[in-house]
């Protein structure tokens, strides 16, 4: 096994249970095409291959792709490509995102998918189990990371992954978060609740009055995504 670089943040899943159940998360048919972010070894690319018409595999490491074309030369449902995640143009349609991801491009790499890339039907990523629970958290302890996210999409925890399941085992334990985008999110409206929002949680032990000049006792992170729509509308 090709040793993982922590340069890239590698860490390779293993864990066959924790892989069947990834991809049960993204309910993948015939009909799906799968954009998988860092296959590494494949061992997910070969269960996404089972179920899906099409995936569309995108290596960053060099030192992987020969292995990985050739374990899926005779697939023609499988197509293997070198290039960064981040800087990568999509050019899907109807087409579903699942991948093990570096942690350290989590928020960055939803950035682009929800502003610049083609909406997917689904994500869904193996992410460090504290980002995941931030994203899914409700008006009481809301952060700027989980209104940007749903504001975007409705994201729920599917299930914990210890850190016993990749090698080499990372010092933190990870979750399996899907995504479902909103097909109604507006950009602009978002654009303007986003641009709210960080001038409100700069100031995050601030009350809204001070931070916004609105009359209010609530702080940033008691608000909900209804509520900073309302607000982002009125003002």
């Amino acid at each position: 096994m090709i040793k993982a670089k922590k340069s890239l943040g590698q860490n390779f899943l293993i864990n066959q249970g924790i892989l069947d159940k990834i991809v049960a998360a993204a309910d993948i048919t015939s009909n799906d095409t799968v954009l998988e972010i860092g296959p590494g070894t494949g061992s997910l690319t070969a269960k996404l291959a089972e179920k899906a018409g099409q995936v569309v595999a995108i290596e960053k490491d060099h030192r992987l792709i020969e292995e990985l074309k050739n374990k899926f030369s005779k697939n023609t449902g499988v197509k293997i490509i070198e290039a960064d995640i981040l800087k990568f143009r999509v050019e899907l349609s109807n087409y579903k995102i699942i991948g093990n991801i570096p942690y350290y491009i989590t928020s960055h790499l939803l950035k682009i998918i929800f502003e610049e890339w083609p909406q997917p039907n689904l994500i869904v990523l193996t992410i460090q189990k504290e980002v995941a629970q931030r994203m899914t958290a409700k008006a009481g302890e809301m952060s700027l990371l989980a209104l940007s996210v749903q504001l975007y999409s409705d994201p729920e925890i599917v299930g914990l992954v210890s850190r016993g399941s990749f090698r080499p085992i990372p010092k933190v334990d990870s979750a399996i978060i899907k995504l479902a985008p909103n097909p109604k999110a507006d950009l602009e409206t978002i654009k303007k609740v986003l641009t709210l929002a960080k001038k409100a949680f700069a100031g995050k032990r601030k009350q809204l009055k001070n931070t916004l000049g609105i009359p209010s006792k609530s702080r940033p992170e008691d608000l909900g995504v209804s509520d900073w729509i309302n607000l982002a509308t009125k003002i």
